[in-house]
């Protein structure tokens, strides 16, 4: 023990005033009480060391702390009472201070080393710039004060939170310093200020209104006797979990750090530097795994597959046998042995990884990812290490639970944002039904049917960009792929009969020959089954067998095979070029309305709806019913079909002007359909789209999918043509519209002037169509885009 005198803060400030007094006499009086009240052998203890007291004349003696040397014995005496008999000194952090904390006067060996090791200005470490140690002071003063003589009792307990790094381990720790004021009498010298409840609530809530106490209640009345107990406890083990909760409950702060200060309170929890954690949440995209560095980043395993080159199919293939059989997997050294039963040992090897740990994490009985322990050096995995992880299960179970979540947050995102039907022009709606359908459940008591969302007297207006003749381009892009495939197979046939006569190799050329005639022509989707089926009933088993067991010719095979690859092969570049091609043209056409549109919002909200065909097709409703809080008005209708116009019109530019970029030479038509009625919509849950409501709009709906090969009547030639905008129509108001629309757009430079009125043939229950035809302008600049 030590009663050298320790200061409690490294800075000299001055004391609050309020006068103070070393003493023996409250223990004293402590003593007195537990020996009358003691029925156990204590009291023979309490009784001698009371006698000792008194003997020493220790009582109604006021000491300075320098001298607590003269009075060792009692101080022992006072230790022996107020600890654990098993305490051992030089690990119990113990130590008795002046009343009011300032000085320490007598300690534990554990508390003086701790003390000494650290400067350990304790009261002040985790004190703000604005708060000072005397405000501290003030506080315990005051808590006190308000405690013993008028019974109000302080939120705010008597305990602080000392953290520093353990320069052995390099990890953060953490002390609980807490002050007992037991032995501590208060002495009031004049008369008690009156003081109500009201007056001290803030103090007493948060101790933010000191100031307010200090006018209420003057220190120099009292004078504080005795002395204090100090007790640091480690609660690093504590802290590690505590800080790991409020993570949690901060989960929307930035995920990368989130894991990083977890993993750090991991590694406090460990208390061994050696000690790494990694942490992964097993993320699925349509119910299979993906591992994405930005989303895995802090799974070592994951790191060192991807470092090391291990084969995607071979880790995928280790997650799917642990997720069917999730355990607790240790290997407290990695040895060929191991890495003989468990290949995937190998990249953590070669990472430098020496010991390597699982611990499978559940939520809600599900597997929701994995808890990792690895060290560069081998180590054992102690039970006790065990016992402390098993304590942060549950909160890792809700950290990888939530990043499961946000990805799919995420996910959802993209879908709502790229995909869905509820733009932000209709969601007020959606939104109004959603509350609906929630209110009626909650009267109820069980779910009702959802209300259909509607939309009433909207106008419609169609588009539709198309691949011009995309179904013969397929086709002939699949004949020239299987011409070059049949071609491959003839000639690799033919290298084998020269080396390896069989007369069933002279079979087989011959009926390629006899398939190389028959797709020609045209190929209907039974001549590709047929052919298919030929090839992997027939020729690949055949070539397989020359492949595996004939090695000189197995590179005369393999060019066979590498053609009928779908990615890189010969047989598939045709169409992949077409895809590709059309791929190019429709992105093109997606960004441009995306942005386009936007013109349009900002006139007047309407819905606006693209669709995917072998091009892009694509509806607008406008009307009041989708924007009630404004007033709408048939010239924003009319706005609308200018643009459409203007927009078809810089459509067919741009998908002529990707000509120079496309694999395959591809060209593109352009159709508006003009329908002037008002119909009404409807949502449809099951296509998660707006569809016509009644029979008269459902007519409407059925012209608009037919009019897409329509003939000129009395003619062979289609409506549609690359370098033309068709606009078909009924009403001959609707022509005269179109045709302010088209002149105007002709003086801008983006129309030809060689305008075309047509008949369109009868179409099955439609008759009486009619259409508009002008050339877009590819040659001079546009004056206004």
């Amino acid at each position: 023990m030590h009663t050298e005198v320790l200061n409690i803060s490294k800075n000299e400030c001055t004391i609050c005033q309020v006068e103070t007094c070393l003493t023996f006499n409250p223990f004293v009086a402590h003593l007195k009480e537990r020996i009358a009240t003691e029925k156990t052998l204590k009291s023979e203890f309490y009784r001698y060391v009371l006698e000792r007291f008194e003997h020493d004349i220790c009582i109604d003696l006021d000491m300075r702390p320098t001298d607590a040397e003269k009075y060792r014995e009692m101080l022992e005496l006072i230790y022996s009472i107020l600890t654990p008999p098993i305490a051992n000194e030089k690990e119990f952090h113990w130590a008795l201070s002046t009343p009011v904390p300032d000085k320490i006067f007598f300690s534990t060996e554990a508390f003086y080393e701790f003390h000494s090791s650290h400067h350990s200005n304790l009261y002040t470490l985790n004190v703000s710039k604005n708060e000072m140690f005397s405000d501290r002071q003030k506080r315990f003063i005051y808590n006190l004060i308000l405690e013993r003589m008028y019974g109000f009792s302080s939120a705010m307990k008597n305990e602080l939170l000392f953290s520093y790094q353990d320069p052995e381990t390099g990890l953060s720790r953490y002390f609980n310093i807490q002050t007992d004021a037991r032995f501590v009498e208060i002495e009031l010298n004049g008369e008690l200020p009156e003081l109500s409840f009201d007056t001290i609530e803030p103090y007493l809530h948060s101790h933010t209104s000191l100031e307010l106490i200090e006018k209420a209640i003057p220190l120099n009345i009292f004078k504080f006797k005795g002395f204090s107990i100090i007790t640091l406890t480690d609660v690093t083990l504590t802290h590690a979990l505590d800080s790991i909760r409020t993570e949690l409950v901060n989960h929307s702060a930035n995920e990368e750090e989130q894991y990083a200060h977890i993993i750090s309170s991991l590694k406090s929890l460990a208390e061994s530097p050696g000690i790494e954690f990694g942490l992964m949440p097993f993320l699925t995209i349509n119910n299979e795994p993906i591992f994405d560095n930005d989303e895995c980043s802090r799974s070592i395993l994951l790191k060192a597959a991807k470092d090391f080159n291990l084969a995607e199919e071979t880790f995928d293939a280790v997650v799917e046998d642990y997720n069917q059989n999730p355990r607790p997997i240790f290997f407290n050294s990695i040895t060929d042995d191991k890495i003989g039963k468990f290949p995937f040992l190998q990249v953590l090897k070669q990472a430098g990884i020496k010991s390597y740990g699982i611990f499978p994490v559940y939520y809600n009985k599900k597997n929701v990812g994995i808890m990792e322990v690895y060290s560069y050096k081998e180590i054992v995995f102690y039970e006790k290490l065990l016992s402390k992880l098993q304590a942060t299960i549950p909160l890792i179970a809700q950290l990888l639970q939530n990043s499961i979540d946000q990805f799919e947050a995420r996910i959802a995102g993209v879908i709502k944002h790229k995909f869905t039907s509820l733009q932000p022009s209709v969601q007020w709606k959606f939104n109004e039904v959603a509350w609906n359908y929630l209110k009626e459940k909650r009267k109820k008591k069980k779910s009702p049917e959802i209300e259909t969302v509607s939309f009433s007297h909207v106008y419609p207006l169609f588009g539709a960009i198309d691949i011009r003749n995309s179904t013969v381009e397929r086709n002939s892009a699949l004949q020239e792929d299987l011409k070059s495939l049949l071609s491959i197979l003839i000639e690799t046939l033919q290298v084998l009969n020269e080396h390896i006569h069989l007369s069933l190799t002279g079979k087989l050329v011959s009926k390629c020959e006899e398939w190389l005639e028959r797709i020609s022509g045209y190929i209907t989707t039974n001549d590709e089954l047929m052919l298919d089926t030929f090839l992997h009933n027939e020729v690949n088993p055949f070539l397989e067998h020359f492949r595996n067991n004939y090695p000189a010719e197995r590179e005369t095979i393999d060019k066979y095979f590498d053609a009928m690859n779908e990615e890189t092969g010969a047989s598939f570049e045709h169409r992949r070029n077409l895809e590709t091609s059309m791929q190019l043209i429709n992105t093109s056409i997606n960004q441009y309305l995306e942005q386009a549109q936007t013109e349009v919002q900002e006139s007047f909200p309407c819905y606006f709806e693209k669709f995917r065909t072998d091009g892009i097709e694509y509806d607008i409703y406008i009307g009041q019913s989708i924007a009630p809080q404004r007033v709408f008005d048939t010239l924003y209708l009319k706005n609308i079909r200018l643009w459409q116009l203007r927009s078809m019109a810089e459509i067919a530019r741009m998908t002529h002007d990707l000509g120079d970029q496309l694999s395959r030479p591809l060209q593109t038509t352009h159709l508006i359909f003009i329908h002037s009625n008002a119909i009404d919509i409807s949502f449809r849950n099951d296509e998660r789209r707006f569809d016509v409501e009644g029979a008269y709009n459902i007519r409407y709906e059925v012209i608009k999918k037919r009019i897409d090969k329509v003939l000129i009547a009395g003619t062979f030639e289609r409506l549609t043509q690359p370098g033309k905008i068709a606009m078909v129509y009924f009403n001959p108001t609707e022509a005269a519209e179109y045709d302010e629309y088209i002149r105007y757009l002709q003086v801008q430079g983006y129309l030809l002037d060689d305008l075309e009125y047509l008949e369109l043939e009868e179409l099955q229950g439609v008759t009486g169509l009619k259409a508009l035809r002008v050339g877009v302008n590819y040659q001079l600049p546009l004056l206004n885009k």
